[in-house]
C-alpha cells in the first residue's frame, strides 16, 4: 500500500511503525474473511481492510470524525486477520496506534467518557473491583435478570502450595481474576509444584496495562508496565527463570512490553527481558514430564475454547489441547474455533449488542457437540461464556489440578 504519512507523523517512531505495517498491506480482503464484526455487520468498515484505510487517512492528514472513531470501537482487536493475512500486517499494533491518536483528537459523548474513565477507575486495580464486586452480588437480588447473570458467583479461596523448589518462576495474578475466580492461579501453582517448580508472587504487581492500553490511554498504561517490572525485577536478578501468565488476554500485553517501551531509556533493557520471559502457562507445561499430574478426567466430553489472545494474539495453537488429550480428556468438535467469544476485554460493556450476538454463535458451536463443561484459558472469555452457557465453564489449567 502507498503512503504519504504527514511529517508530523512520519517523524515520530509510531507513525514511522504505522507508515511501515501500512505497506505491508496488499489489499487482498482475506483478513474480512475471518474478522467477527464484518461478518456480523457486512461494512467494509467494519472490517480489518476499512479500518487500516481509516488509520491510513488520520496519519496521512485527513480530517478525524466520530465515524472513524466508532469504526474503530468495534474493532475487538481479535486479531484473527493477523492469522488469515498473507502479507503479516500487524493490525493489532496499527490499530493501537490510531486509536492512541484518535482518542486525543475526537472528544466523546459524556457518557462515553464517564463509562471509559470508570472502567480505567475500578478495573485495574484488585482493590476496588473486589468491593464493587461484593457489592453487586449483594444487590444481585435486586437486579433485572439480565445483569444478575453477568455476576460470576463467589468462588472460594484457594491454597498455594508453600515454594519448596529450586526452579523459581513469578506468576502474574492480574487485576480481575483474584476476585472473580482465585483458584486459577492457586490450581496453576499446585500443577507446576507437582513438575518441581515453585511459584513467587509479588504484591506490588498488578494489571498488565493492557485495559489502558487498547482504551486508547497509553500514558497510563506505560504506568503500570513500569510499576510491574519495577516489581518484578529483584526477583529475576535472583533467578527466576519465567513470568507465567494464566490469563491468555494479558500475557500478549506482557510480551510486548519491550516493544511499547523501547524508546524509554530507563526501562527499555529490562522490559525487552520480561518480554523475553513471560509465558502463558500452556507454553510452561507443554516443555514439562507430566507424568506426575494424575487428574480425574470428566466422564464427557470438553469443548476447549481457545481465546483470541491465545490463538492469535500469541500466536499459540493446538498446545493446551494436546496437553488435555494426552492426559486423558476426550475434546469435543468445535466449529468456528477462530472466531471471537465477544469478550474482548471490555468489549463486552462497550458494545454490548455485537458482543451478545458473538457470545451466542459462540456458545451454540462449543454445545454443539454435547459437552460436559467447556474450558477456556481467558478469565474474561470465561465470565461472559459463565453468563449464558448451560455447562459449566472452567479454566483448563483447573482440569489438571486433580
Amino acid at each position: 500500500m502507498q503512503t504519504q504519512l504527514n511529517a508530523a507523523y512520519l517523524n515520530t517512531a509510531q507513525g514511522r511503525e504505522a507508515d511501515a505495517i501500512l505497506r505491508a498491506c496488499v489489499h487482498c480482503g482475506f483478513c474480512n474473511a475471518t474478522c467477527p464484526t464484518y461478518q456480523l455487520l457486512g461494512d467494509e468498515l467494519d472490517g480489518p481492510r476499512g479500518r487500516i484505510y481509516l488509520i491510513k487517512s488520520l496519519l496521512e492528514g485527513a480530517e478525524v470524525t466520530r465515524k472513524t472513531q466508532t469504526h474503530l470501537d468495534r474493532c475487538l482487536t481479535c486479531r484473527a486477520c493477523e492469522t488469515t493475512c498473507p502479507s503479516g500486517v500487524e493490525y493489532g499494533r496499527l490499530a493501537d496506534i490510531g486509536r492512541g491518536i484518535i482518542e486525543k483528537q475526537v472528544k466523546r459523548p459524556w457518557r462515553e467518557r464517564l463509562k471509559r474513565r470508570a472502567l480505567r477507575a475500578v478495573l485495574p486495580y484488585p482493590v476496588r473491583f473486589r468491593f464493587l464486586l461484593r457489592l453487586a452480588r449483594l444487590l444481585g437480588p435486586l437486579l433485572p435478570g439480565s445483569l444478575r447473570r453477568r455476576i460470576p458467583p463467589k468462588q472460594p479461596d484457594s491454597a498455594w502450595p508453600v515454594p519448596r523448589h529450586g526452579r523459581q518462576m513469578l506468576m502474574l495474578d492480574g487485576c480481575v481474576q483474584p476476585a472473580l475466580n482465585p483458584n486459577i492461579n492457586a490450581a496453576a501453582a499446585r500443577v507446576l509444584d507437582k513438575l518441581g517448580i515453585s511459584i513467587q508472587r509479588e504484591a506490588f504487581a498488578g494489571c498488565c496495562g493492557a485495559l489502558s492500553y487498547h482504551l486508547g490511554a497509553h500514558k497510563e498504561a506505560a504506568r503500570f508496565m513500569r510499576r510491574n517490572i519495577d516489581a518484578w525485577w529483584p526477583h529475576i536478578e535472583r533467578g527466576a527463570e519465567a513470568i507465567i501468565v494464566t490469563a491468555s488476554g494479558c500475557a500478549p500485553m506482557v510480551k510486548d512490553y519491550g516493544l511499547v517501551l523501547r524508546d524509554d531509556p530507563a526501562y527499555a533493557e529490562k522490559a525487552a527481558r520480561i518480554s523475553a520471559i513471560a509465558k502463558d502457562i500452556s507454553e510452561v507445561l507443554s516443555g514439562q514430564d507430566l507424568s506426575a499430574l494424575k487428574p480425574a478426567p470428566p466422564l464427557g466430553k470438553i469443548a476447549f475454547h481457545s481465546p483470541c489472545s491465545l490463538q492469535h494474539g500469541q500466536k499459540i495453537t493446538n498446545v493446551a489441547e494436546s496437553l488435555l488429550s494426552k492426559l486423558g480428556f476426550e475434546l469435543a468438535p468445535v466449529a468456528g474455533g477462530h472466531l471471537c467469544c465477544g469478550a474482548a476485554g471490555a468489549y463486552s460493556i462497550l458494545q454490548p449488542e455485537l458482543s451478545r450476538q458473538l457470545l451466542n454463535n459462540k456458545l451454540a458451536a462449543l454445545q454443539s457437540g454435547s459437552p460436559e463443561c467447556i474450558a477456556s484459558a481467558n478469565i474474561g472469555c470465561l465470565v461472559h461464556m459463565q453468563s449464558a452457557a448451560n455447562i459449566p465453564v472452567k479454566h483448563w489449567i483447573e482440569l489438571l489440578d486433580g
